[in-house]
């Protein structure tokens, strides 16, 4: 049923968050967009997160959003503070977070003139938002608003950016509402089903890639029935680590940035990929070369667009992943292929098994410790940098919703969204793994878990070089190191001067005691882990690169 309350356009935008449950708000304030603030402020069921910079504010609404599979609502003033959080509203993007986006406007009257700070947000946002829209009139501010939302959630999930000008907010008019955002839920029709059977009693060796549409329709569960009932193995897509028990005896790796030769070999020697709820990136299919001709595809997505955008399916079905292994579980299929799913499983173990010796780098032993010490449903976040191979190569993810990651690849975003998924989940342990480049991109949001008393946890690697350029300097340009040399920051001082704890480490015994300590005291802290330039990746160390460049 339709209600229409007279009240102003800031206090619409308001009702609307509340009627779509929304809990948590995001932002840096500013001046174009008070209204909304006050409306806020009157507001008891929405608390709002005030943070030090933009990007740092929309990496944790991105985070919260991939969390707690609702909309992560972020504000910021108008062109200076919107370019700000644009990596966020990129982030959400490339990750199919779902997102919604206010920003203040120049006074509608200045528009054109290029008023202060003015930036037409609809064209700077139109390459990298689901939809965006500027709102003129304040009675289609529930209309408009709430289309926002529903956008954000709805098909491929996504970000939408609501453009306010500074008049439209306190304008007062008769506001109409319609009712709450109900996701769709498509099921594939018998005909599809029919088809996916008969390609799969085809197969000798079938796989399933599964991505964030697993996650965002909340069927992991329903994954692991069906993977078992076919005896399918399941591989997870770049940075859906926790789509698939890591444990199960189905699990056969993730496909992610220097994913290790012997995972790759199970989807080459696929000849049927099961594609679940993935848009099947260049990370994902290694640079798009790894689902090869000779491989039949069936692609299941929520999103017609995302179907045949990269690789043209044998049969594409827009659908619910959910809903379309409900689908599936009645088929009749006797597999041929336990033989093989079961050593593919056993080779990722093999390869991801850690076998810790004195000789090993810090990185490895703390991979170790963090298997070793944290409960299962710990959440992790990682950066964007080489140190996260370890994470990827050796933790072991068993629980769902426990990890989230920028497929987008965004440095600065590991701290920030260590906030957001600890707001989402107040009772999970919640770490942050980051590099010395990353972390100081966004440092100063270590105020902000002060601020707010968020207690997370934070392990930064400090080799003093953004890691993964020189890596590649390497690789093209040999011994010519140029612009990738950090200055000494002392990471854990820093800390201290905000009021988190500060801790560092230059020994895997000395990780395990203050993480023990960080565990206990509930409050934000860093620990420091000091390690060494020259093991700059999982596999290869720096005079190992050059030698492989000068054979």
């Amino acid at each position: 049923m339709r209600q229409t309350k007279t009240m102003t356009g800031a206090q619409a935008i308001v009702e609307c968050m509340k009627m779509e449950g929304i809990a948590d708000v995001f932002c840096v304030p500013g001046e174009s967009y008070l209204p909304l603030l006050d409306a806020l402020h009157d507001e008891a069921s929405i608390r709002l997160i005030s943070a030090r910079h933009e990007s740092g504010a929309a990496f944790m609404a991105e985070a919260y959003a991939k969390s707690r599979l609702k909309p992560g609502v972020v504000m910021a003033t108008r062109g200076v503070g919107a370019a700000n959080l644009s990596i966020g509203v990129h982030t959400a993007y490339q990750d199919s977070t779902p997102m919604v986006v206010f920003l203040g406007q120049v006074h509608s009257n200045f528009r054109g003139r290029e008023g202060f700070q003015e930036v037409d947000l609809d064209r700077y946002f139109g390459h990298i938002a689901k939809w965006t829209v500027e709102v003129k009139d304040a009675d289609r501010m529930p209309e408009l608003v709430q289309r926002a939302f529903r956008m954000a959630q709805t098909g491929r999930p996504g970000p939408v950016v609501v453009s306010l000008p500074e008049d439209v907010l306190p304008s007062e008019a008769a506001m109409t509402f319609g009712p709450p955002t109900i996701k769709p839920k498509p099921a594939p029709s018998q005909e599809e089903i029919d088809r996916v059977k008969e390609l799969v009693l085809k197969a000798e060796k079938p796989l399933i890639i599964a991505g964030g549409g697993v996650k965002s329709a909340q069927a992991e569960d329903a994954l692991v029935t069906f993977a078992e009932s076919y005896h399918l193995p399941v591989i997870a897509a770049f940075r859906r680590h926790d789509v698939f028990p890591n444990d199960h005896p189905l699990y056969a790796g993730h496909l992610g940035l220097g994913t290790n030769p012997n995972i790759l070999e199970t989807v080459e020697e696929a000849d049927l990929i099961i594609a679940l709820g993935t848009r099947l990136s260049e990370v994902t299919t290694q640079d798009y070369k790894i689902i090869t001709p000779d491989k039949q595809l069936i692609h299941i997505d929520i999103s017609y667009d995302t179907i045949g955008k990269v690789y043209s399916p044998d049969i594409g079905i827009a659908a619910d992943v959910k809903e379309a292994l409900k689908g599936f579980s009645e088929m009749e299929i006797q597999p041929r292929w336990t033989g093989w799913a079961d050593k593919r499983h056993k080779e990722y173990e093999r390869v991801s098994h850690i076998d810790i010796s004195h000789n090993d780098v810090i990185n490895k032993h703390i991979m170790a410790m963090l298997n070793n010490t944290l409960p299962e449903d710990a959440l992790l976040t990682n950066d964007a940098g080489n140190f996260a191979g370890w994470l990827h190569a050796y933790y072991t993810f068993t629980k769902k919703h426990t990890y989230v990651g920028p497929t987008s690849g965004a440095m600065g975003y590991g701290m920030p969204a260590a906030l957001g998924a600890k707001l989402a989940f107040p009772k999970k342990p919640v770490v942050a793994l980051s590099g010395d480049g990353g972390f100081m991109m966004t440092v100063q949001e270590l105020e902000t878990a002060v601020r707010h008393h968020i207690p997370v946890i934070c392990v930064v690697f400090n080799n003093q070089m953004y890691g993964t350029i020189r890596m590649h300097q390497e690789i093209h340009y040999p011994e010519k190191v140029i612009g990738t040399d950090l200055g000494n920051v002392s990471f854990a001082d820093l800390a201290a001067s905000v009021g988190a704890d500060g801790h560092t480490a230059d020994t895997p015994g000395e990780f395990a005691q203050v993480l023990e300590t960080a565990m206990k005291t509930e409050r934000p802290t860093v620990i420091e882990v000091f390690t060494n330039k020259e093991q700059i990746s999982v596999s290869s160390t720096i005079t190992q690169i050059r030698n492989r460049v000068q054979e």
